[in-house]
């Protein structure tokens, strides 16, 4: 019989987590002494719960990864702009997750992990801009690999350029995404207003 985990104990792994997640998305080489400190506890107390630096990263990849690839599976708009302009909103509310993803996807060391653990997100994106161009709502001067790669990269330039706490932060990555998408800013202000929902979703 297995004995049961204290709440505490759950509770520490939590906020070790948070804080990494948080230190990660500022440094992705933070130190677990900059982890242990924003989670409050000493590095001995860190070690209790993880192995080393490693498996906390890998449980903030996996973590990240997971609510990503959850709101890329639900995003079901008929019109493929709305689809991106929905994802990108619903991804920014993961700020703090999409910091922390968009570091480590830069840091060499677990580029590869990072990469797998996406890959429902990225097929959801390729999906939507292969149906938005053959319906001519997305631009087709591009193949959709290529374009789909591009609004990967708009959303980590974002992430990494635009202060989190702002409150225009949401409506500017919307924007940046559908301008990559072949929308100009006035189209795509146009459908913020259709759908109002996209900036406070």
């Amino acid at each position: 019989m297995s004995t049961p985990i204290r709440r505490d104990a759950v509770e520490n792994r939590a906020g070790i987590l948070t804080a990494a997640t948080a230190a990660i998305g500022h440094d992705p080489r933070a130190s677990i002494d900059t982890i242990a400190r924003g989670a409050g506890l000493s590095r001995r107390a860190l070690y209790g719960h993880f192995d080393d630096r490693n498996a906390i990263v890998r449980e903030v990849i996996a973590a990240g990864a997971a609510r990503f690839n959850a709101i890329a599976a639900g995003i079901d708009d008929a019109d493929s702009r709305v689809a991106l302009a929905r994802l990108a909103s619903e991804l920014w509310r993961e700020a703090a997750h999409v910091q922390a993803a968009a570091a480590l996807a830069l840091d060499d060391a677990h580029l590869a992990e990072t990469s797998a653990a996406l890959a429902p997100l990225r097929r959801r994106i390729d999906q939507i801009v292969r149906r938005g161009q053959e319906a001519g709502e997305l631009r087709t001067d591009l193949p959709a690999p290529t374009l789909s790669r591009l609004l990967e990269e708009t959303g980590r330039t974002v992430v990494a350029r635009v202060d989190a706490e702002s409150s225009t932060a949401r409506e500017i990555a919307v924007c940046a995404v559908l301008g990559i998408a072949g929308l100009s800013w006035t189209e795509a202000r146009a459908l913020l207003v259709l759908h109002p929902d996209l900036e406070m979703s």
